[in-house]
């Protein structure tokens, strides 16, 4: 089930596809619980994928929760070879959800890692635009005080005191 999803386009829609050992697919689902039911008649690895297709430029929080039902199961009639042959498989899809977590743990931790990076040379960035600004202005009314001074004294260089007597 797809708990969050942000980016540009939001969408909480998320195409989940189970495959059987062989490959053949058993069912797909386009929808936000994504929840697939499907009968298994052989025992091995079976494959679910998820794919974001419709949320390119995002991410999604996505809950995983498996159930498995056996038809006419008696536990007290197996035999102890088969019992230890489920706990087997129950035991390797336990290993290979906690290797899933750990790899989701990591993968969570270093794109929060780069997503504090980024929002830090967005700061960065934004403090320098705003010290760049007040320099630039700064300067601009230094150099237009300097033209006024310079106009001020060319003035004053050429334009003689006018006095009763004319000079020659």
């Amino acid at each position: 089930q797809v708990q969050r999803a942000t980016g540009i386009g939001s969408s909480r829609n998320i195409l989940v596809t189970a495959s059987d050992p062989g490959g053949v697919q058993l069912g797909t689902s386009q929808h936000v619980r994504g929840q697939i039911n499907f009968l298994t008649k052989e025992t091995g690895f079976y494959q679910l994928c998820l794919d974001n297709q419709e949320n390119h430029f995002g991410f999604m929080q996505v809950y995983l929760n498996f159930g498995v039902y056996y038809e006419g199961f008696d536990g007290e009639k197996k035999q102890p070879e088969e019992k230890k042959k489920l706990n087997d498989t129950l035991e390797a899809i336990r290993d290979s959800i906690h290797k899933l977590q750990l790899h989701i743990f990591h993968m969570w931790r270093f794109y929060n890692f780069a997503r504090m990076r980024r929002a830090a040379d967005s700061f960065l960035l934004e403090s320098n635009y705003h010290y760049v600004n007040w320099w630039s202005t700064a300067q601009s009314c230094v150099i237009v005080l300097c033209g006024v001074l310079q106009l001020y004294f060319l003035k004053r260089l050429f334009h003689g005191q006018s006095s009763g007597q004319q000079k020659c």
